[in-house]
């Protein structure tokens, strides 16, 4: 019987969704992307968060080399529609319906670091490293990475990266932004359902507005990005009932000052 390449479970508001690939070490092949764009098109109905880790030793080792040479086409455009397609399924996760956090350890190489650059949350065990080695192996990037990283690390740290097939540590990853929580082997989880249930507490719009909004803001020129924030703070605060909760956080203090 044949394993599934994604395991999904639900646990109230929070989604958790496995890559099942351990033997490759979670590598991305044609139906593992297929899969992942299957799923965030349609989260969990009732998702308000969704947990992505790795079966196995290893988050993902990014692209599948050896299915890719067995369908390695010489036609331009087929490479083409490839890379766009894995941008598709990237962007489903950067700017759709859930915030997605995501637990790293050992390898979170090429596209699975492209993986993880969509995600807007990210844990990373002490076993964890990053590393971008196309360079070394006659190609470039195609998942997203060319724009997701350098706005993480910096273009220069990216060129160099690719250049020397540099590999960064979990702590020096950490230093550099490409996590924002690192744990001991094993808590990764653990620490993505503490922070996916405070995250699933807040509202929904304002998570919505949040993934969205910021990165294209940031994109934006001052003054367009400054309307749009403007834009985005007013809708979001209407759907969200942003007074009723502003006025339940003040009633909190107030009740915390009582003696």
């Amino acid at each position: 019987m044949t394993e599934p390449l994604l395991i999904a479970e639900c646990h109230g508001d929070i989604a958790v969704l496995k890559l099942n690939r351990a033997d490759k070490r979670n590598a991305i092949n044609d139906a593992l992307i297929q899969a992942l764009g299957a799923y965030f098109s349609a989260p969990p109905r009732g998702a308000r968060v969704v947990v992505l880790h790795g079966e196995g030793a290893h988050f993902c080792a990014g692209l599948d080399l050896v299915e890719r040479m067995a369908n390695r086409s010489q036609n331009p455009l087929d490479g083409l529609r490839h890379s766009r397609g894995w941008h598709r399924v990237f962007d489903l996760i950067q700017h759709g319906e859930v915030p997605v956090i995501s637990v790293l350890k050992g390898g979170v190489i090429g596209g699975g670091l492209e993986l993880a650059a969509a995600t807007h949350v990210r844990v990373s065990e002490a076993s964890t490293f990053y590393q971008l080695p196309e360079g070394q192996r006659g190609i470039f990037v195609g998942g997203g990475a060319a724009v997701r990283v350098p706005r993480i690390i910096g273009a220069g740290r990216m060129v160099e990266m690719m250049l020397t097939g540099r590999r960064y540590s979990a702590a020096e990853g950490q230093s550099l932004g490409m996590s924002h929580y690192t744990v001991d082997d094993g808590a990764g989880l653990a620490r993505a359902l503490e922070l996916a249930a405070a995250v699933a507490s807040n509202a929904e719009a304002s998570n919505y507005a949040i993934i969205n909004g910021i990165s294209r803001i940031a994109d934006m020129p001052a003054e367009a990005g400054l309307f749009a924030e403007s834009m985005v703070a007013s809708m979001t605060g209407a759907a969200a009932n942003g007074d009723e909760r502003i006025a339940a956080f003040f009633a909190q203090r107030r009740q915390a000052r009582q003696p």
